[in-house]
């Protein structure tokens, strides 16, 4: 990778730097451990995130965050016709324009994010190239000041990490290092967990089965027997949801286990942090709380039906195990996993 180097401001006041990854909730954690990077190197930046309105409560919590700006792109869709859309969007640049940014970033590398990024104040830096598996699109070439070459086969947590390395002049970080600080803090995710009141069992294992993709999904007896065995060993289950499809198989699921279920109410994303943190382990396919399970480096089994582990399964922590490729993983190898871990 052929790094552009970036020019410190010469004024001697912090640097104010703008992240733009708007979605998805995976892809949002995956870009997280770049504020860590920086302030390692800066202390003082104001680190500034653009954020789709529904992930920008996890985004708050990400320490070294100033400001999370929310974006209503998904929102604006759907009402483009209404007087109240172009009002709410006159008032999200009039925001944007408020601060001066040394220097933008667009992470996610899309038509909709370069052309939001250009809406700042600042120089806009972004990706040259697509990577394998992930989203780009060669237009955005037009609303970049400088691109950043990354080799195609590289894991979307170092690609991102590269990408902040060059758009402001630092060493990158070595590819697949352990290294790596998600930045979630803790002790408000569990603060919002409690504001729940939730009476969580003890010791407690996550499922999270949601997906909206079919073939993502793992079969419905896998969970089932999964669960049966890992209450016959004393662990409670707690399977949280999103929509009302994901709290149909939550219950039809739960009612299997009888009172060492729990279906929890809908939470936030703070608090669905809090939960995988005091989690004995989370099973789970490839979603978005997957991901925050594992940048939480709590015991995680990744469950994966397609080949795609190497570019966003977790690979800074032991406790991180990716299952499957271009087959689902059976029970089997699930359970073994969750042996290594003490509980069956």
């Amino acid at each position: 990778m052929s790094a552009i180097p970036a020019t410190a401001p010469s004024t001697g006041r912090p640097r104010k730097i703008l992240i733009v990854k708007v979605s998805s909730l995976g892809d949002v954690v995956h870009t997280t451990p770049v504020v860590a990077d920086i302030l390692a190197r800066e202390p003082d930046a104001q680190i500034d995130w653009l954020v789709e309105e529904g992930f920008i409560d996890l985004v708050r919590i990400v320490k070294g965050v100033r400001r999370a700006i929310p974006y209503s792109l998904r929102r604006w869709r759907k009402g483009l016709l209404s007087a109240g859309t172009w009002s709410d969007i006159r008032r999200f640049r009039r925001e944007l324009v408020e601060e001066r940014y040394d220097t933008v970033i667009d992470f996610q590398g899309l038509i909709k994010t370069a052309w939001t990024a250009s809406w700042a104040r600042g120089p806009v830096t972004g990706l040259a190239n697509r990577t394998d598996g992930a989203g780009f699109e060669w237009p955005v070439r037009f609303f970049y000041d400088r691109r950043v070459p990354i080799e195609p086969r590289t894991h979307v947590v170092d690609r991102s990490r590269q990408l902040a390395a060059a758009a402001l002049g630092y060493a990158p970080p070595a590819p697949l290092s352990s290294d790596i600080d998600f930045g979630f803090d803790e002790g408000l995710a569990a603060a919002a967990l409690a504001s729940h009141g939730l009476n969580l069992p003890l010791p407690y294992v996550v499922f999270a089965h949601a997906t909206s993709r079919a073939d993502k999904q793992w079969p419905d007896a896998n969970w089932s027997a999964l669960g049966q065995a890992l209450v016959r060993r004393g662990a409670s289950l707690v399977l949280p949801w999103g929509s009302d499809a994901e709290r149909e198989t939550s219950e039809r699921l739960a009612r299997e286990f009888g009172g060492a279920a729990l279906v929890p109410p809908r939470l936030s994303l703070p608090a669905v942090t809090g939960l995988l943190g005091g989690a004995s382990a989370v099973v789970g396919v490839d979603t978005g709380v997957i991901h925050v399970a594992a940048a939480l480096k709590r015991p995680t089994v990744e469950l994966y039906n397609f080949e795609t582990s190497w570019r966003t399964g977790g690979y800074w922590s032991p406790q991180v195990i990716n299952l499957g490729g271009r087959v689902s993983p059976t029970l089997d190898q699930v359970r073994q996993a969750l042996t290594l871990f003490g509980l069956l």
